[in-house]
């Protein structure tokens, strides 16, 4: 039997491209975003390469920053869907901005979308799973929670706190039968960063979800990704020298 799996913030980047190796390995999808337009072009694509199949794929919109719709929302996509295995809770967002230099209200952003709405996300999924016995909750953080950057100050301190949260509810939900995985990601060329390609070791989107589904379904509690030469240099990170975040920024 195929298991299903939520994502959100599926309409691009990282999230798109898991969709599409999750639908690849026969995974049925509910997704999630705030364009409904984007979605839909994702659906009509992944079915076109499966006119016969039997997956199944649903879609609803949601705007994680309206942190009180987050959870009707998701039950309703839960009941659509029938049951629900996995629930990945990427959908983020990443501005520039400096400290004292009048920024506060795009670091108020980031820290509401990606830090209290992927609470928010967390919170609904293990509502579901608490009621159900059992499912996975994967939280997509990054490796830019192990050491503040310059001009990164709001997005080091949402994913440091989500990473947090995570393992948080990862002890508490163990017993429950809930897996709950931290994925730190390094760079990957999406939109959520310009230039992204000039850092080391970026990797295509489609790589990094690939070697992230392999951590969801090997049930990893923490990964990396990509693997090489992340897992290597993920204990160096928070040693890294200032003047060398600042000339890579």
């Amino acid at each position: 039997m195929n298991k299903t799996i939520v994502i959100t913030g599926a309409s691009a980047g990282i999230g798109r491209a898991l969709a599409q190796e999750c639908f690849r390995r026969g995974y049925h999808l509910g997704l999630t975003g705030r364009r409904l337009e984007a979605l839909e072009t994702l659906r009509n694509e992944l079915l076109a390469g499966r006119p016969h199949g039997l997956q199944r794929i649903e879609l609803i919109s949601l705007d994680v920053d309206a942190s009180d719709t987050v959870a009707p929302l998701l039950h309703s996509l839960f009941e659509r869907l029938g049951d629900v295995d996995v629930v990945v809770v990427n959908a983020g967002i990443n501005q520039y901005s400096k400290v004292g230099r009048g920024n506060f209200d795009r670091e108020r952003q980031v820290l509401q979308t990606n830090l209290i709405g992927g609470i928010a996300t967390v919170n609904a999924a293990a509502e579901y799973f608490l009621g159900k016995g059992s499912g996975h909750i994967v939280g997509i953080s990054s490796l830019a929670s192990l050491k503040g950057m310059p001009t990164q100050g709001a997005y080091c301190a949402s994913k440091a706190g989500f990473s947090i949260y995570l393992d948080s509810a990862r002890i508490e939900l163990k017993h429950h039968n809930i897996r709950v995985t931290n994925i730190l990601p390094g760079f990957v060329l999406t939109d959520i960063m310009p230039n992204i390609e000039k850092f080391p070791f970026a990797v295509p989107a489609a790589k990094a979800a690939c070697e992230m589904l392999d951590l969801i379904e090997k049930g990893r509690e923490l990964g990396v990704v990509p693997g090489y030469p992340w897992r290597f240099l993920r204990p160096l990170i928070p040693h890294i020298p200032d003047w060398l975040w600042k000339k890579l920024m």
